[in-house]
């Protein structure tokens, strides 16, 4: 992939595009706009979400997600909302590149201004919009559907460790804010209030940040498996100190929710990780018949930039 990118350097776009192929040209628009990007605005995520992800499509309103991946576990339960007639439905768990975008701001504003509060509104409009997402239409609805479930269910991480399991109580990620119209609800609107993150979400997310390009999590707001893809690069690459191989077998059980084989999900996570290089011209990556080989690299975003925001 550093190939696309020196050739950007060297070249340009249109004579990168040119030489790369027409198999590559949305490659190199990719690459092309994260090097663009003078203003390398940062985004925040949680280490646990680098190892471990939501689902990429919808589930049952009522059916768990479960994710295992080394030391790490992930159980997200579904919430419920009260609707008119005073019964209560299970609204699901969140899912999909949307669900992921809200996270994102959720956590990057809150540690941004050092605050659990986040505020809504007028600010993730503009946050959704800077990505490119028009919240209007389908796309709104969309939108408050994943803001919803976030704010309902219940989420824990299992880290394991030399004494046991330790991690999260169950709890919400939010803990109060969040309030959504959905076509039966008598919730308010969403686009008018602020979220508490969760005591707890909020402490962990402060010891254990995750930087990553703004420019890039908007090249691939369209696809859920690239941003877990490019989160979990930024997450490994920067804290080796060789290279390492990661077998497929580990790659299909961290990344292949929704495929049922591994010979199935080979050939479809091969294009997933060009995306997420595409995107992190820093990350030095390459493949061999038994997975892909991990080699130390610089992070996308400097290390003073994260500790800046912290501190």
């Amino acid at each position: 992939m550093g190939t696309i990118h020196d050739l950007i350097l060297q070249h340009g776009r249109d004579e990168a595009k040119r030489i790369a192929g027409a198999e590559s040209h949305s490659l190199v628009d990719l690459a092309a706009s994260v090097l663009a990007d003078e203003n390398q605005g940062m985004g925040v995520t949680y280490s646990g979400f680098c190892l471990t992800s939501l689902p990429h499509k919808k589930l049952q309103n009522d059916q768990r997600w479960v994710r295992e991946q080394g030391r790490v576990s992930l159980l997200v339960e579904p919430g419920f909302e009260r609707r008119r007639d005073g019964t209560f439905s299970a609204v699901g768990v969140p899912f999909g590149a949307k669900a992921r975008l809200i996270l994102i701001y959720l956590q990057t504003e809150a540690l941004k201004n050092r605050s659990r509060e986040v505020e809504l509104g007028r600010s993730m409009n503009c946050w959704l919009d800077k990505l490119g997402i028009e919240a209007g239409g389908s796309t709104y609805k969309a939108v408050t559907d994943q803001a919803n479930r976030i704010s309902l269910c219940r989420l824990t991480f299992y880290w394991a460790g030399e004494h046991g399991d330790t991690g999260f109580q169950k709890e919400n990620i939010v803990s109060s804010g969040i309030h959504l119209k959905s076509s039966d609800s008598i919730q308010d609107s969403f686009w008018k209030s602020s979220v508490l993150l969760s005591d707890t979400f909020y402490s962990a997310l402060t010891k254990h940040p995750v930087p990553v390009l703004e420019s890039a999590i908007k090249s691939l707001s369209s696809s859920s498996m690239a941003i877990d893809v490019y989160v979990w690069l930024a997450y490994r690459l920067h804290v080796l100190t060789k290279s390492q191989i990661i077998s497929w077998p580990s790659l299909f059980s961290q990344f292949g929710a929704g495929y049922q084989h591994l010979w199935a999900f080979k050939p479809k996570f091969k294009p997933v990780l060009d995306l997420a290089l595409a995107v992190y011209p820093e990350a030095i990556v390459t493949s061999s018949d038994d997975g892909v080989i991990l080699h130390p690299s610089p992070p996308p975003i400097p290390e003073r930039a994260l500790n800046a925001l912290v501190r």
